[in-house]
């Protein structure tokens, strides 16, 4: 899987370097900007992974753009795991912060989606774009009908986030049949104001814009959020039923396999 739009590249990470630049990306967006807790050795190579990383995909944006040392390279980075990959090897990332067990137990295909970021010079750009477009094609390409993922509120503290976390309860929350559960340990209530409380067009300019992306393509939230401490984050865990998309929705996945 490859896909060319100067001055990037899109494809899955192939090669070592190509995982260790996601890695250093990683670093850069989550440790560097955003405040996440690094290990010793981590702060050393500039680099962030995790026991997961072996048993995921790595959707990578290239950029032609000179630079100094080569692992900076990588501008955007998807993490991506199959159902099948989880249980050939730790399980879903996600299952450490949410109960799972609704996508568990389903028998139709699913992929996770993690670590997503753009380096800072970057945004604004194509490149989230093209990083959609190629995540489209993998989904395409596998049958892919249940696609979730952690997505993040910056900080740890819910309320500056009372009105978009209780605009996502009320007005996106999952079906029955796919509501994941935070777990106990960190869980955050995002009921925290009532319906009639909240101004929604507020509420949605208080909702990050990772999440509002995945709530335009028919994206709904599990129950609760989820307090990451390591990360400096509150996350809630995003879920989108293929199957469930308006028509115009799905026609955009399909516009948008290839480049061109």
């Amino acid at each position: 899987m490859r896909m060319d739009r100067a001055p990037y590249r899109v494809k899955l990470a192939e090669t070592e370097d190509e995982r260790l630049a996601a890695q250093r990306l990683r670093y850069r967006v989550f440790v560097e900007e955003m405040g996440a807790a690094a290990s010793p050795e981590q702060r050393a190579a500039r680099r962030e992974w995790d026991a997961f990383d072996p048993f995921f995909d790595h959707l990578i944006l290239i950029s032609d753009a000179p630079v100094a040392d080569p692992l900076d390279r990588v501008v955007g980075v998807y993490r991506l795991m199959t159902r099948a990959a989880a249980r050939a090897g730790r399980g879903f990332y996600g299952a450490t912060e949410y109960d799972l067990g609704p996508i568990e137990a389903s028998p139709r295909e699913s992929v996770e989606l993690g670590r997503t970021c753009v380096a800072p010079e970057h945004r604004g750009g194509p490149a989230m774009h093209l990083m959609w477009n190629a995540l489209a094609e993998y989904v395409l390409a596998r049958d892919i009908e249940i696609l979730f993922g952690a997505a993040s509120f910056a900080g740890t503290d819910p309320e500056p986030y009372a009105e978009a976390l209780s605009f996502l309860h009320h007005r996106h929350l999952a079906p029955p049949e796919l509501r994941v559960r935070a777990r106990p340990a960190r869980r955050i209530e995002m009921d925290r104001l009532a319906p009639e409380a909240i101004d929604a067009e507020r509420a949605v300019r208080g909702i990050p814009p990772l999440i509002k992306a995945y709530l335009r393509l028919g994206g709904v939230v599990g129950d609760g959020a989820w307090r990451d401490d390591a990360f400096n984050t509150i996350d809630v865990c995003l879920v989108m039923d293929t199957a469930r998309m308006k028509a115009q929705r799905r026609a955009f996945y399909e516009r948008n396999r290839s480049f061109g």
